[in-house]
């Protein structure tokens, strides 16, 4: 794993398909360690272990599920947590601990916000480190796609352009240093650091752009 940031680390890159990169985030909490997103590299999974393990692993929607849910589970005793919404298309992996179904704040002062819109039951997580960042988790409601904002609507997922607007005006009420989404195309960088006036832009832009 890479470490981005004193209390926050990244995992080695995967490629579900051609053309998506994707990583987990470890980040370590004075109340115990969580887990953002999936990793299926079983030696990185041995080094969060040294690390100290995981009390909760959050997905942001059901892509991030796979077969390596379990052996997280089982090594760390961990909690899974995902919105109510996507825990029938995640319990075929892996049985699901904790489901949200509303804005709340969870363990450690982490911040859960549902933002639907790339599917019906996305949500993103805000984290306002003791190290003077504010971490954004988006997973795929928002992403960098060749220099710029994007999303995608999984209309099949329940995915919406009304919903997706809804979230991107939540966000936009939010103050991140770094934008961190669980999956990125090629090329493209995985997460970003962002002042407030270039995000508030990043987001009319993109909202302007979803209404047309």
């Amino acid at each position: 794993m890479k470490q981005l940031y004193d209390d926050l680390w990244q995992t080695q890159v995967e490629h579900p398909f051609a053309g998506l990169n994707t990583h987990a985030y470890f980040l370590k909490c004075k109340e115990g360690n969580v887990l953002f997103y999936n990793t299926s590299h079983e030696d990185e999974i041995q080094e969060i272990a040294e690390l100290g393990g995981i009390k909760y692993q959050y997905l942001s929607h059901r892509d991030e599920s796979g077969a390596s849910l379990q052996s997280t589970k089982k090594l760390f005793g961990s909690a899974l947590c995902c919105h109510i919404k996507e825990e029938p298309h995640i319990e075929p992996s892996c049985p699901v601990d904790i489901t949200f179904s509303e804005q709340t704040t969870h363990f450690g002062g982490i911040e859960v916000m549902p933002t639907p819109g790339h599917t019906d039951g996305s949500i993103s997580f805000l984290y306002r480190s003791p190290h003077h960042r504010t971490y954004l988790f988006t997973g795929d409601t928002f992403f960098q796609s060749n220099g710029r904002w994007a999303t995608i609507i999984i209309s099949q997922a329940g995915g919406s352009v009304e919903a997706l607007v809804e979230s991107l005006l939540i966000y936009r009420g939010l103050n991140p240093d770094v934008v961190i989404p669980s999956g990125s195309p090629d090329g493209n960088l995985p997460f970003v650091e962002m002042t407030q006036e270039d995000w508030i832009e990043a987001i009319d832009d993109h909202i302007q752009r979803l209404e047309k």
